[in-house]
């Protein structure tokens, strides 16, 4: 009962977004519509912005069951990129309400252990480091939110798989150079030469 109670409360935000801002929603907005007390969305809730929180990680989780190995890793950012296309104004809202840092950290924190398991699957027989992995999946993840934001922001108007396309054929073979060179410097003893230009 308690997660049908939290995705009617999803719900009804969703609805009162495509009618105004989310700064100008209020509890009494979501209860009114989704038919529960007050109660019982401070039952489950701190405030709006508690709801927003458990509405992107939720969201997430759902993208998250969709990438388990390197197989299945485009899959898996269609996925979140269509998840955030479904709820198009609930992102939008968010994006346009929240601190850019917060937005950010929704998505850094889903893309990082999307990416992670990607890494260190290929990483797998290379004489690659932890920190090296982690520093890896940070590139790309940086990448990544970098492009979803800006998709964000631009109202959505390319296509998921377009996006997705694009990431992973730039990305693809990037991973695994970057793992070999850090696993032939580590081979090697020595530390990775900077080139320089003239």
């Amino acid at each position: 009962m308690s997660i049908r109670t939290k995705m009617a409360m999803e719900a009804s935000l969703k609805k009162l977004l495509l009618k105004k801002p989310l700064d100008k929603i209020t509890i009494s907005d979501i209860t009114d519509d989704c038919g529960i007390s007050r109660m019982t969305f401070y039952y489950h809730f701190k405030d709006i912005y508690d709801l927003v929180d458990w509405i992107c990680l939720n969201e997430a989780h759902q993208a998250l069951h969709c990438l388990k190995s390197f197989d299945t890793w485009q899959q898996g950012f269609l996925e979140m990129f269509k998840i955030v296309q479904k709820s198009k104004s609930f992102f939008i809202n968010v994006y346009s309400c929240l601190s850019l840092e917060k937005v950010e950290g929704y998505l850094y924190n889903l893309t990082y252990r999307m990416l992670y398991n990607v890494v260190d699957e290929k990483a797998k027989g290379l004489n690659v480091t932890e920190a090296d992995k982690k520093f890896v999946t940070d590139y790309f993840k940086f990448v990544l939110v970098g492009l979803m934001l800006q998709w964000i922001k631009n109202g959505m108007k390319e296509t998921p798989e377009d996006i997705v396309y694009r990431f992973i054929t730039t990305s693809q073979g990037n991973i695994m150079l970057c793992l070999e060179r850090l696993a032939n410097a580590a081979d090697k003893k020595t530390a990775p030469q900077i080139p320089l230009t003239s």
